[in-house]
């Protein structure tokens, strides 16, 4: 029986998840909770595998992905998430996920993915897979948001939903002046000297 910790701020996704792959493995261990700080308090005990969505209250998906994968450098984490692959999934692999698998995805994908990296591999969408190779062979340049640090693309997307300095502070827990860098940083690194044209980026790519 797999042991399985299931990460998800919405009860209703938790449970669809979990009656597609109890209705191909069976009975499985499963550890529901919608928080970040639940997660990281439920891996006090063994899993096989964490189910993970990105887009939760507080803390950065992407921050919990790193904080699981330096604690539990051997466990595999599956990002289930609402945002498309070409926003974010290349950013989940660089931070140690197994796989990633959109929520739109028809469920013989979910599937797919949790039987592969159950057993130590990796799962990516074909087009996905296309796209790393395309970036690996050195053809084409990457997206500009895709240039940016973790945490300058945390203030970014912050920025570009109406945040002001002080609340994405708060939210990271970290200080307005270490924002504010990291704001001037992300504008440098993508050509952009104002918020209004980072909003306008963000909103053409998908990114809030």
């Amino acid at each position: 029986m797999y042991r399985v910790l299931l990460v998800d701020d919405h009860a209703v996704v938790r449970a669809g998840v979990r009656a597609i792959l109890e209705d191909r493995f069976g009975t499985l261990a499963v550890t529901e909770t919608g928080s970040g700080d639940g997660a990281l308090s439920a891996l006090a005990a063994p899993f096989d595998v964490v189910i993970l969505d990105l887009s939760m209250p507080g803390r950065s998906g992407i921050d919990l992905l790193a904080e699981i994968k330096h604690r539990h450098p051997e466990l595999p984490v599956l990002i289930v998430s609402l945002h498309a692959e070409e926003q974010f999934a290349v950013r989940a692999l660089r931070a140690g996920a197994a796989g990633y698998v959109m929520k739109s995805s028809a469920s013989e994908h979910l599937v797919a993915a949790f039987e592969r990296v159950v057993r130590g591999g990796r799962y990516v969408s074909e087009a996905l897979a296309e796209r790393l190779a395309v970036q690996a062979g050195g053809c084409g340049g990457a997206a500009p948001h895709e240039r940016l640090s973790d945490r300058e693309f945390e203030v970014m997307r912050g920025i570009a939903s109406g945040e002001a300095v002080g609340e994405i502070a708060s939210r990271m827990n970290l200080s307005v002046k270490t924002i504010s860098t990291y704001r001037a940083r992300l504008l440098e690194k993508m050509g952009m000297a104002t918020n209004a044209e980072l909003v306008r980026y963000a909103i053409q790519n998908g990114l809030v």
